[in-house]
């Protein structure tokens, strides 16, 4: 398991410097390297997809290298292949069945969250094994503290669940809403019987917006890099 920082690569600004993300207007050149280096220091292969805030949810088993996906969840059996997440707000969301050694990762965003993307990622997680065996963790994504958001984001949540609105309290702003991922993804793990996760805690030093030397953040800055969380087999 593994998280990258901003932090390492070659990148020029407003990308600086490890830029992993080849949609967001940076040098391919530079993000290739990037990603060389990232593969290099985590010592398996990173398998990226296009992210399109869904519930897609693919094997990278049999992917081959390049090969373009577009869904927002992976998982895999094979060692040194990376289910990776790339983000620059939303939350990347890690998996390890210990017994059945299956990994697999999400992109949760408000918009994947809301539609069902944890969800989707459990119930392929349970035809391989019990997941009160499952571990599950939390990488940065932007907090409770910067996370402004409409009634029509809540509402998202609310309507197929109330308790759901534990994770947004009101903003400043009339009408508006501070949204907490962290703590709605960890309400949805609950449903599931899991309450051992671990690292986002909704605290600051995880929140992207915040962290401008750690991390990228595209509502801080608007023209943003990106970030990878991501999880092999060795």
């Amino acid at each position: 398991m593994f998280c990258s920082s901003r932090s390492g690569g070659v990148s020029a600004p407003p990308y600086d410097s490890l830029n992993l993300g080849d949609h967001v207007g940076d040098d391919p050149a530079n993000v290739a390297i990037n990603r060389q280096r990232l593969a290099h220091l985590w010592g398996a292969r990173p398998v990226v997809m296009q992210q399109v805030h869904g519930t897609e949810l693919v094997c990278i088993d049999s992917i081959p290298e390049g090969q373009l996906l577009q869904a927002d969840a992976c998982w895999s059996t094979q060692s040194g292949l990376a289910c990776t997440i790339m983000v620059a707000d939303c939350l990347p969301v890690l998996f390890y069945l210990r017994s059945a050694r299956v990994v697999a990762a999400a992109h949760a965003g408000w918009r994947g969250l809301a539609a069902g993307v944890l969800q989707t990622t459990l119930n392929k997680l349970a035809e391989f094994g019990d997941l009160q065996d499952l571990r599950v963790w939390l990488g940065p994504c932007i907090g409770p503290q910067a996370f402004e958001v409409g009634a029509e984001v809540m509402q998202a949540f609310c309507a197929s669940d109330p308790l759901a609105a534990g994770g947004f309290k009101e903003a400043a702003t009339p009408g508006k809403f501070m949204a907490d991922l962290a703590w709605l993804a960890r309400h949805l793990l609950r449903q599931h019987g899991l309450t051992e996760v671990q690292g986002n805690d909704s605290s600051a030093p995880w929140c992207t917006f915040l962290q401008q030397p750690g991390f990228f953040s595209h509502r801080r800055d608007g023209v943003s890099g990106r970030f990878a969380a991501g999880i092999a087999l060795v």
